[in-house]
């Protein structure tokens, strides 16, 4: 991109044709300028010498009766290389058929020096022609005709005309100028001299119009500076895009390679931010990569703790089943009655237990992928709370029918861990209190159980933490009551609170309008 930025410049050079169009545009006008400042002064030169018997050419086209009471009439350039047809070489003179009156050869030799003298200051070539097309003065071909030449049979008719022709030159131009066209062209313009509403003559000019390639070899030191300039933009263009899109590219391609490998290290901000835009993709992948480093210790310590939990009753029930297999083997002393059943029911035990763990964690992988979609209130929730647990005296009070961004039946299994959590800790009461709060509705859960110990309060969400394993507690309750509120853009936080235990639940409120499921 950087090559091609430096580039444009001199590709620019092979799409010049607009500036060779102005060049061609230049040197009409200086031609037309000339003719009429010449024809001005050739035409009071025949008024004043001409006989009045002298015979002069087509009458003069009239001026259109709709045009204006305007004295000014000027001849525009309109030569355009893209659109005008290129014609070939100017065709050389021929001999007269008839030559050219003795007023006029005495004309072209008092004007002769005027055309020369302008020649040498203008460069443009002079041919001053009698009314049949015969040159009468200039530099070469005096006594031929240029009658023939389309132009010049234009200008003979009272018309002024300009061509392009096609310029061949004894010299070959350098290389480098053959890339112009301008070089291979010459302009023709051919004027009408009218004296007493007749052509009286036609001056004949041309010239080659200014090279692209010289203009810029004479402005060289403005070339030279606008190409460092250019050379120096580019240079901090590259810079730039070094800093604050190669440099940071490189550098987060590196930290992706090194935490791909397992280099925890690499999860720090990179050293080169670059731009705002950049900055923020970058901290996107590295916090992508932490929540994924992340998930992975939770499913690798999840694991851990699922084989322990599965562990324990796995074991028991192998060696109940052991003892119960060797019994009457004759081995050794016969099983009781009472201790085969007493093995039985830890083996039925255990399996409830493993049954247990296993419903908790179809319940905790349900919470993780939980639909978000529905709204409903707390009013009908607490209704069936108050169904499903009348151990517990349930109290609500407060905003409890304000919609809340959730569906009823994951409500339902929010309060109810809560509600069994409460009871199997000892619990006979629960306060429910509910307050609106902006976008969030936030609800108090209090009981009057056991509570919880101090060493036990920054772990009871943790997975398969429990303080009632004998009883058949799983550990998991909490756990999935914290991943289905998360999943549902709410919180739960453990509030310091003697007796018993308060919880505080955050959910986000829904629009009043929206139906409740």
């Amino acid at each position: 991109m950087l090559t091609a930025v430096l580039a444009l410049p001199l590709v620019g050079l092979f799409f010049f044709r607009i500036y060779e169009n102005q060049l061609v545009h230049q040197t009409e006008a200086e031609l037309i300028a000339q003719s009429v400042a010449l024809s001005a002064a050739i035409r009071r030169d025949f008024e004043s010498n001409l006989p009045a018997d002298a015979v002069l050419g087509a009458p003069a086209p009239a001026t259109p009766s709709s045009a204006p009471a305007e004295p000014f009439r000027p001849i525009l350039p309109s030569l355009d290389l893209t659109r005008d047809t290129l014609l070939g070489r100017r065709p050389d003179a021929k001999p007269a058929s008839q030559p050219a009156g003795t007023a006029f050869r005495a004309a072209g030799e008092r004007l002769s020096p005027l055309l020369l003298e302008t020649q040498r200051s203008t460069l443009a070539g002079f041919r001053l022609l009698d009314p049949q097309g015969v040159v009468i003065a200039g530099r070469d071909e005096i006594g031929l005709s240029l009658a023939h030449v389309e132009e010049v049979g234009q200008a003979l008719q009272g018309h002024f005309a300009a061509t392009l022709r096609q310029r061949v030159s004894s010299h070959a131009p350098p290389p480098l100028y053959s890339l112009s066209r301008g070089t291979s062209i010459r302009i023709f313009t051919a004027t009408p001299i009218i004296l007493r509403d007749r052509v009286a003559g036609v001056l004949y000019a041309s010239r080659t119009p200014s090279n692209v390639f010289r203009h810029l070899y004479e402005e060289r030191g403005k070339v030279v500076l606008a190409g460092l300039s250019v050379a120096a933009l580019t240079l901090l263009i590259g810079l730039a895009f070094h800093r604050t899109i190669t440099r940071p590219v490189q550098e987060l391609i590196a930290r992706t390679t090194a935490i791909g490998h397992g280099d925890r290290s690499a999860m720090r901000p990179l050293t080169n931010h670059g731009t705002a835009e950049f900055a923020r993709l970058s901290q996107s992948f590295l916090d992508m990569a932490d929540s994924l480093n992340n998930r992975s210790d939770f499913i690798a310590t999840f694991a851990a703790h699922v084989s322990h939990e599965l562990k324990s009753p796995l074991t028991s029930i192998e060696g109940a089943a052991e003892l119960l297999r060797d019994d009457g083997s004759g081995d050794g002393l016969a099983m009781s009655e009472e201790m085969r059943r007493h093995f039985l029911g830890n083996i039925i035990a255990d399996t409830h237990r493993l049954t247990a763990i296993t419903n908790r964690l179809r319940e905790l992988a349900r919470a993780e992928s939980t639909p978000t979609g529905g709204t409903t209130s707390l009013s009908p929730a607490i209704a069936d709370l108050q169904r499903d647990f009348p151990a517990l005296a349930i109290r609500a009070g407060g905003d409890l029918d304000s919609a809340i961004r959730i569906s009823a039946e994951n409500l339902r299994i929010i309060l109810a861990h809560l509600a069994d959590n409460a009871l199997r800790h000892g619990a006979t009461e629960l306060d429910i209190v509910a307050i609106s709060q902006a976008e969030r509705l936030h609800i108090t859960l209090r009981d009057n159980g056991s509570g919880v110990s101090p060493n036990n309060r920054a772990r009871i969400f943790d997975s398969f933490f429990t303080t009632r394993r004998d009883s058949g507690g799983t550990g998991m309750g909490l756990s999935i009551v914290r991943s289905m509120l998360n999943a549902h853009g709410g919180a739960i936080a453990l509030l310091d609170d003697e007796p018993g235990t308060a919880f505080a639940l955050a959910f986000q409120r829904a629009p009043e309008a929206e139906t409740h499921v």
